[in-house]
């Protein structure tokens, strides 16, 4: 038997009065200034910021190891291309992640996804891509999978095999594509471990020529694509992407106009991840005028990962991407709500609050979004609900 209850004294961001929220059996079933409290469990919020669950739509969340020594060679004057090339970067993060098993990779990605939980998130991608082999990779999204046994959230995982070349394909990109990336991604999908394809397309990864098979092989197993794309130099791999229907070109400082339209034409969001700008130290801005401009939904997220983004809070980037980029309250919301979930392909499921929607939404000490946003280091959250059920607060 579900419980059916009704969420009294909401204050839902856009509405003058307070608001009701009904939900049962894990949904939202009604959302009014008055609804019926025959037979509900009532539950007052107080007068309280109701808003919908986060949604982290990038994430590198499972990793193993420990990249802050790249931190200080980057104070020092060293750049991500200078480090990549001297061995740090992805393929430090591969040695320590091979040497480390499931159990060993949950207990250090748990701390990083009780941050996220704790500021009121309920949906995380959480990508592999720091295995590089077959074996490895899978290893990661089995260890994404148990930290979703382990706490309240809903998960997507990414096959992100094609991150960067391991040494033993070293001059190989295509035997590695094949051998590697696809041929993992088969028994990824075998598996049922696997939600969505990703690919680092750039000079120190790969090209969007290289990257082709893999995507046409995504679409054959059904499954959709988005890319890493335009972060430090222009690839061009935002057109390959769009030409795929991709759900997300992610990162984009370095897109053109010919990239916007090519993405308002195919339905991408564009995911701008400011901890990694942040953290590079970059000067290249992604164009988010001719993105509004163009009608392209913009989605935030924190790009959580151990060497370019060592980020765990959706607070953050909200206010990062107001800060560093220009972006209003309103569309730093929608960025890791509405379009957070549409970026993973779930917008029919959650990142709103509506009638048939998941009952996913965060009760804030709070009485307007700017205060979620324009603060740094508060976390103002008083409880979030996932599913319908407290589970925060």
């Amino acid at each position: 038997m579900t419980t059916r209850r009704i969420w009294i004294n909401a204050r839902l961001a856009g509405e003058a009065a307070p608001q009701q929220i009904e939900t049962e059996g894990g949904k939202i079933t009604a959302i009014g200034p008055d609804l019926s409290q025959a037979g509900a469990e009532v539950v007052d919020l107080g007068g309280r910021l109701v808003l919908p669950s986060f949604v982290d739509c990038h994430t590198h969340l499972v990793f193993g190891g420990d990249r802050t020594g790249e931190f200080e060679m980057r104070l020092e004057g060293a750049d991500y291309q200078d480090i990549a090339r001297a061995g740090g970067g992805i393929k430090a993060s591969m040695r320590f992640t091979r040497e480390r098993d499931v159990e060993q990779l949950v207990a250090e990605a748990l701390p990083r996804l009780d941050a996220l939980l704790a500021e009121g998130t309920s949906t995380i991608e959480i990508k592999s891509g720091y295995g590089l082999d077959i074996e490895s990779e899978l290893k990661m999204l089995g260890a994404a999978k148990r930290l979703a046994a382990l706490r309240p959230f809903r998960l997507r995982t990414t096959w992100l095999a094609a991150h960067a070349l391991p040494p033993e394909y070293e001059g190989d990109k295509a035997g590695y594509i094949r051998e590697v990336a696809i041929a993992g991604l088969e028994a990824a999908q075998a598996e049922g471990l696997v939600d969505a394809v990703d690919g680092f397309c750039e000079g120190i990864a790969f090209s969007a020529e290289e990257l082709e098979p893999l995507f046409a092989r995504a679409g054959e197993l059904g499954l959709p694509v988005k890319l890493h794309t335009e972060q430090l130099t222009r690839s061009g791999g935002t057109l390959m992407a769009a030409r795929h229907g991709a759900l997300s070109v992610d990162h984009f400082e370095y897109a053109t106009d010919e990239d916007v339209a090519a993405i308002a034409a195919s339905g991408t969001v564009a995911v701008l991840l400011p901890g990694a700008y942040y953290t590079l130290n970059e000067a290249q801005k992604p164009p988010v005028a001719a993105l509004r401009a163009a009608g392209v939904p913009m989605a935030l997220a924190t790009d959580c990962n151990p060497g370019t983004s060592p980020l765990t809070s959706l607070l953050m980037t909200m206010n990062m991407g107001a800060v560093l980029w220009g972006m209003t309250v309103a569309e730093c919301l929608d960025a890791v709500t509405t379009h957070g979930a549409r970026a993973l392909g779930l917008g029919d499921v959650t990142g709103r609050l509506a009638p048939g929607l998941s009952a996913d939404f965060t009760v804030w000490d709070a009485e307007r979004p700017a205060q979620l946003v324009g603060r740094i280091g508060l976390n103002p959250m008083h409880m979030r609900v996932f599913e319908g059920a407290v589970t925060h607060g």
